[in-house]
């Protein structure tokens, strides 16, 4: 038994013509109905006529077509139009007469290629059916014809509107999804600049000190274990990122919290940078991505520190408030010059846009004398 649930997912699933095709029988059935006979379209006002084997063939004619109105719209149109014609000259004035107008809308809606001609071609084939109507003295006028060929023109004119309508929205998905992979492409670069820089930066600084343990073959082990542990961090952190680049990759990409951040100040300090790290409060349970936007802050600190000021002093000090995190990382000076904490900026930056989205505040300044500080104030979006 089908669940009723699934039978929507089921139906669309279907070929177009099938799903179109209940219409079809559904008008083809009226029209077999004895009280509504003779009920149907009556262009030109002639007097009635009794079904025969005709009136079957111009029935099917009219309604079996709008099966395929969505795949063959211009096929569909032809053979309704010429039921609709056989219809009306013999005047059978069957319920099937509607189909044409069903026709129309379709052939406006998604009709590709000759919709001019497609126009041409039937004005010029309503004038002929008109003119061989009058002839067999249909009283309907000029006025009368003219009227419903400017209902067929609006059954046209409506399927069209919603051909434009279609089309506008696939170019504004299309843009929604250029903008979504835009940014993921960003969000994604952004990462890749945090892991990179820090481990390398951390990995040359530590390889840098090894040069001078070759007297001292225990702290040159352990600075080497130090490299190795870091090296495995960066294979791990890129290729959670590279995963994101896989098509086929569903699951949810893996993020630090700020729960991690005692494994990063412990992985600095292997680095020969001595890290203060003291922490207040604990992360509340739901805080979007102001946990990951901290975390990336305290990377790129401690990122600038060992490129701008290896050896020196660094403080990191994280407080969990009731809804924000602050983070304050101190470093102090060297003589090393460099035109800013970030040196290019690009990571400073990529934080600033992180936090700034997520309605905090953040700066990155030189210190009075030397040194420098970053400071965050990130929302967490948490409610007392």
């Amino acid at each position: 038994m089908v669940n009723l649930r699934t039978f929507p997912d089921l139906w669309r699933r279907w070929p177009v013509t099938v799903r179109d095709l209940p219409l079809a029988l559904l008008i083809a059935l009226a029209s077999a109905v004895p009280a509504l006979q003779d009920r149907g379209t009556q262009l030109g006002d002639l007097p009635g006529r009794p079904f025969d084997a005709l009136a079957v063939v111009a029935i099917t004619l009219e309604c079996l077509p709008l099966a395929i109105r969505r795949r063959w719209p211009a096929i569909s149109l032809a053979l309704v139009s010429l039921g609709f014609t056989i219809d009306q000259l013999r005047a059978y004035h069957t319920v099937a007469g509607a189909a044409l107008a069903v026709a129309l809308l379709s052939a406006g809606a998604y009709l590709e290629r000759g919709r001019r001609t497609t126009m041409v071609v039937g004005s010029a084939a309503y004038v002929a059916l008109a003119v061989a109507l009058d002839r067999q003295g249909s009283t309907e006028g000029v006025s009368g014809f003219l009227t419903f060929y400017l209902a067929l023109a609006l059954a046209w004119g409506a399927g069209a509107w919603l051909r434009q309508s279609r089309i506008a929205e696939a170019e504004r998905r299309h843009r929604v999804a250029a903008t979504a992979r835009a940014a993921e492409r960003s969000r994604i670069a952004g990462e890749l600049h945090d892991v990179v820089t820090h481990h390398v930066t951390a990995m040359v600084v530590q390889a840098e000190a090894a040069r001078y343990l070759t007297a001292a073959p225990d702290r040159l082990d352990t600075t080497l274990t130090a490299i190795t542990d870091t090296g495995r961090r960066a294979i791990a952190d890129l290729r959670i990122l590279l995963d994101l680049l896989n098509p086929d990759h569903s699951a949810e990409p893996r993020t630090p919290a700020v729960g991690e951040l005692p494994a990063l100040v412990e992985q600095t300090r292997q680095a020969g940078q001595p890290v203060e790290f003291s922490q207040e409060g604990s992360p509340a349970e739901m805080t979007g991505g102001a946990e990951v936007a901290a975390y990336r802050v305290v990377q790129e600190a401690l990122t600038n520190a060992l490129k701008y000021a290896h050896g020196s002093r660094t403080a990191v000090h994280v407080r969990h408030g009731e809804s924000e995190i602050t983070v304050e990382i101190s470093t102090d000076g060297s003589d090393a010059s460099a035109s800013s904490p970030g040196g290019s900026g690009r990571g400073l930056a990529g934080l600033r846009e992180r936090v700034t989205v997520l309605g905090g505040e953040f700066s990155a300044e030189r210190r009075e004398g030397a040194g420098f500080v970053v400071r965050a104030r990130i929302p967490t979006g948490s409610v007392s």
